[in-house]
């Protein structure tokens, strides 16, 4: 009954958490395109403290849209907010992280062969992990470095892609992208709830009181979206990356994970520039040919099935597999927190494994099978087990 509980909640909150961050980043990914659009207005706009305007089409109608340098002459009446999508998109997702790492920490979060941990010293060393990061952004955001964008980017790119180093240390290999992904939500959302909003809420205040607003105040809280416009690629990434083992697989992810989100980030920064009608599609060519390589640079290598070497007995490779997969890649499942097979993998017989076996081979090579090294499988093991498959017809 527990197995099934995680898994409806798992199903709830991974939905939930989908609709809010397709809101959150449609709204983020317009309102920074808007900005950047804005063109000068005509005289009478600017007389009326108007500092942008465009035209826009959409479901068939014209759409008229201005931004003030600082606020209208009065509050209007309606004003509209956007601050839920961003912190129902945290909220789910750290629901979502409590249910499948915290919860199922023996399966997905810990990794014994990395470091021995209890369920509450995993859960207590994430949660720190998660604060102390967003403790550091924000003592990095509100000090002198933030008037330096450039120089400010190229240190939160070392820092995050030193936590990608320090998450893969501690945690197992799919936990540790997920807590860099987990780490960027964070940050994301303190940004809307720490620095967006007071800062909106401030210049409301202004305009209500009839004083003139502090540009400082709208000057840090577009920094701040800036900055979540640029993580935004690398956190889907990082949202989907559970699904291939061959980037947190591999023997040096921390770095797969900087070069993709590097180049992701690059890729944003093009469409950026492109909103404000400057043109540089070598920056997409490149994040092109990045991308390129680093396909290759995760192509896993083919078995070498050495012909001199002694065979490997079946009942060996059938013992291994029954030792380190059956508990979970069975009709139904004898290990904790599973209801039936993952992925609807069964392998009860010699038959069901050689059907699966080039699935079974990069998910050895990569380590993510076991989940989290549960049944402790030693590199010899591992080794045996991936040369009997490679003898397979």
């Amino acid at each position: 009954m527990a197995a099934y509980l995680a898994d409806v909640l798992n199903l709830f909150f991974r939905w939930f958490h989908v609709i809010a961050g397709v809101a959150w980043i449609g709204a983020s990914f317009y309102f920074v395109w808007l900005d950047l659009s804005l063109r000068e207005p005509p005289e009478w706009k600017k007389k009326k403290g108007i500092k942008g305007d465009l035209w826009s089409i959409h479901g068939g109608g014209f759409y008229e849209v201005a931004k003030y340098q600082l606020g209208p002459e009065e509050m209007p009446k309606t004003l509209h907010w956007f601050k839920w999508e961003a912190y129902t998109t945290w909220l789910t997702g750290f629901a979502l992280l409590s249910v499948i790492y915290y919860w199922g920490a023996e399966q997905y979060l810990i990794d014994s062969q990395k470091i021995s941990l209890s369920q509450i010293q995993a859960i207590g060393l994430s949660l720190a992990c998660l604060l102390g990061g967003m403790v550091v952004y924000e003592a990095l955001v509100r000090s002198p470095l933030r008037y330096q964008p450039k120089v400010f980017g190229a240190v939160l790119f070392v820092l995050l892609a030193f936590s990608a180093w320090g998450f893969g240390e501690l945690f197992s290999d799919r936990a540790a992208y997920l807590h860099v992904g987990a780490l960027i939500g964070t940050i994301m959302a303190g940004n809307v709830m720490l620095g967006i909003m007071p800062a909106q809420r401030e210049l409301v205040r202004a305009v209500t009181a009839g004083e003139q607003p502090n540009p400082l105040h709208a000057e840090f809280a577009k920094a701040r979206s800036t900055h979540n416009n640029y993580l935004t690629l690398p956190l889907i990434f990082i949202m989907l990356s559970n699904h291939y083992p061959m980037t947190y697989g591999h023997e040096h992810a921390w770095l797969v994970l900087a070069v993709i989100g590097g180049l992701m980030a690059f890729v944003r920064h093009y469409f950026n520039l492109k909103h404000q009608d400057n043109h540089q599609p070598w920056i997409l060519v490149a994040g092109f040919i990045g991308m390129i390589a680093v396909v290759f640079w995760l192509t896993p290598k083919p078995v070498a099935v050495d012909a001199s070497a002694p065979v490997i007995p079946d009942e060996q490779g059938m013992m291994l597999v029954a030792t380190h997969c059956q508990s979970c890649h069975t009709a139904e499942p004898t290990q904790a927190g599973f209801v039936a097979p993952p992925a609807g993998l069964v392998m009860e017989t010699k038959a069901q494994v050689a059907a699966q076996k080039a699935r079974m081979i990069p998910a050895l090579q990569t380590n993510y099978m076991p989940l989290g090294n549960m049944t402790g499988m030693s590199e010899g093991e591992r080794e045996t087990l991936i040369q009997w498959l490679g003898q397979m017809p």
